[in-house]
């Protein structure tokens, strides 16, 4: 459903979420990007889950018409388009987790250089401080099936935690992604979601890894979660 939605706009996987019970929404009237919904959980040792609502298509990828969808064996692709998963496959993660008591953050323009996710820290001081009075924070976010990355907002001890819990593989602190400018007082983890070739109409998403790493958080949401400062 959420790889189905047009490329060009991230109204629709906002609209979708504003539509839950205690939603948040917040954004810059003069930069439409400049946005983010948050939706508080309620469990004492709630983390944070996040993903972007936006993603990178070619001018005619869709002429801003719903993806049409294809399937061979594992794999979903865009039949005359890009797909779109990078990073929909994560909102469709938090969309199915709406439910499990941990607080959901959805931003915009995290292609275009982490816009929303600067805007709430420069803006929003109140939530900012709230998202850094959680456990840790979860980024679904990340190419491959079954690898992680913290970036530079992970402990040695934070990252043995998500090996362990996850049995994904370490791949490293390069490049960067919304937690890294969320995360100011706690540690944050971008997991795989099993998208391949993002940015491209060349772009997949392997369905066995997108549905593993449901599995896998939900898993590890289900469990008392412990704090990791940074």
């Amino acid at each position: 459903e959420f790889l189905s939605m047009p490329l060009h706009s991230s109204q629709p996987v906002f609209e979708r979420f504003g539509s839950l019970p205690g939603a948040i929404y917040c954004g810059d009237p003069l930069w439409p990007e400049k946005r983010f919904i948050y939706i508080p959980g309620w469990r004492d040792d709630r983390a944070v889950l996040v993903a972007h609502a936006d993603t990178v298509f070619t001018e005619d990828a869709t002429n801003g018409k719903a993806v049409s969808i294809e399937r061979e064996g594992d794999f979903l692709y865009g039949s005359d388009s890009a797909l779109g998963a990078d990073d929909r496959a994560g909102c469709a993660i938090l969309w199915l987790m709406r439910d499990s008591g941990h607080s959901l953050l959805i931003t915009d323009g995290e292609e275009q250089g982490l816009l929303g996710s600067s805007w709430l820290m420069e803006n929003c001081p109140a939530i900012a401080d709230e998202l850094n009075g959680h456990s840790f924070m979860i980024q679904l976010d990340r190419r491959n099936g079954r690898d992680f990355k913290t970036y530079s907002v992970g402990t040695d001890a934070f990252k043995r935690f998500v090996a362990k819990s996850t049995g994904y593989d370490d791949a490293g602190g390069d490049s960067f992604t919304d937690i890294c400018v969320l995360c100011r007082d706690i540690c944050g983890v971008n997991l795989s979601v099993g998208y391949y070739g993002e940015h491209s109409e060349q772009e997949c998403l392997n369905v066995k890894e997108w549905a593993a790493t449901l599995d896998t958080v939900t898993a590890m949401m289900c469990r008392p979660v412990k704090r990791f400062p940074l």
